[in-house]
């Protein structure tokens, strides 16, 4: 049964609710450490993923991996990067400081697209990118210029960092080999960065310290907050147009936010606010003009021709 366009739209905003209690979980864990924190998220996301991708898509779904070529691994090593890097970001800088980095990736995708396959950027993006850039550097100045137990905080954004721009490079790699006819189905990708990510994180965890209730958390992070809605957001993406989708994941920081607030105690800094609203409201000033230009071509697609 395929997705209605409003069940895409409540199904993706229950989506970032889901990627959005990594922060808040995080926090309540109680002797796991960064780099264990990041092998058992990985390790249980990918246990999940073996059970339901073949359920999903069949036992093929394998084959697809060994016969996917170099384009599918690059994208699965961009997954890695991303896997890991948010889990070590959330241990050294705040949640609120973590999803604000990570919200610049509609906008570095836009100008990778730009810089590498040659996408032309209208206007209202340049200015997007530009605000989002301000903004960031505001976030990051002000951490900068505090210096002192600000400085694990600009470790985290700065590692944050890399998860936008891995997000970039695998959206521009997977663009430009469906360019030259190599269609890469990212679903195999997810599962190949989630196994890559526990066995290189795996020397680092040692030696174990979660207990119990550590390990049931962050059973949840890899089964509920990342496997299912990956591919949940998946099935959106059929449905929903990339601006619309682009807009609901921001979501995510506003729910990633409130909930280690209220779940955690963990107040964002002024900075951070500041910072991350110059970089939510020029990512929503760029989809929203891309989805009412996308709208008003259709509708001038649909009037009837003169001749």
């Amino acid at each position: 049964m395929r997705l209605t366009h409003g069940g895409a739209v409540w199904l993706m905003v229950a989506v970032t609710l889901m990627w959005a209690t990594a922060g808040v979980v995080t926090r309540h864990l109680a002797q796991a450490h960064s780099f264990e924190i990041t092998f058992w998220r990985s390790f249980f996301t990918m246990l999940a993923l073996l059970v339901i991708l073949p359920l999903w898509r069949g036992r093929a779904v394998f084959s697809q991996i060994r016969s996917g070529g170099r384009e599918l691994w690059i994208s699965g090593v961009c997954w890695t990067v991303m896997f890991t890097a948010f889990m070590v970001a959330l241990t050294l800088a705040s949640t609120a400081s973590v999803l604000v980095t990570m919200s610049l990736g509609p906008l570095l995708t836009a100008l990778a697209a730009r810089l590498f396959i040659g996408h032309r950027l209208p206007a209202r993006t340049w200015v997007a990118i530009v605000v989002a850039g301000l903004g960031i550097a505001w976030m990051y100045g002000t951490q900068l210029m505090q210096g002192g137990a600000a400085g694990g905080s600009l470790l985290g954004t700065l590692v944050a960092l890399c998860v936008p721009l891995a997000g970039a490079t695998n959206w521009t790699v997977v663009q430009h080999a469906r360019a030259k006819g190599h269609d890469i189905d990212l679903v195999p990708a997810v599962l190949i960065g989630a196994a890559l990510s526990a066995l290189l994180t795996l020397p680092f965890a040692l030696p174990f310290q979660a207990n119990a209730r550590d390990l049931g958390l962050l059973a949840f992070l890899g089964v509920f907050q990342l496997a299912i809605p990956c591919v949940l957001a998946v099935l959106c993406a059929q449905v929903l147009k990339a601006p619309e989708v682009a807009l609901l994941a921001l979501l995510e920081v506003i729910f990633g936010i409130a909930l280690a607030w209220i779940g955690a105690g963990e107040e964002p800094a002024v900075s951070v606010l500041t910072g991350g609203a110059l970089v939510i409201g020029a990512l929503v000033f760029n989809e929203l003009l891309a989805l009412r230009g996308r709208r008003a071509t259709v509708a001038g697609d649909a009037l009837p021709s003169a001749h």
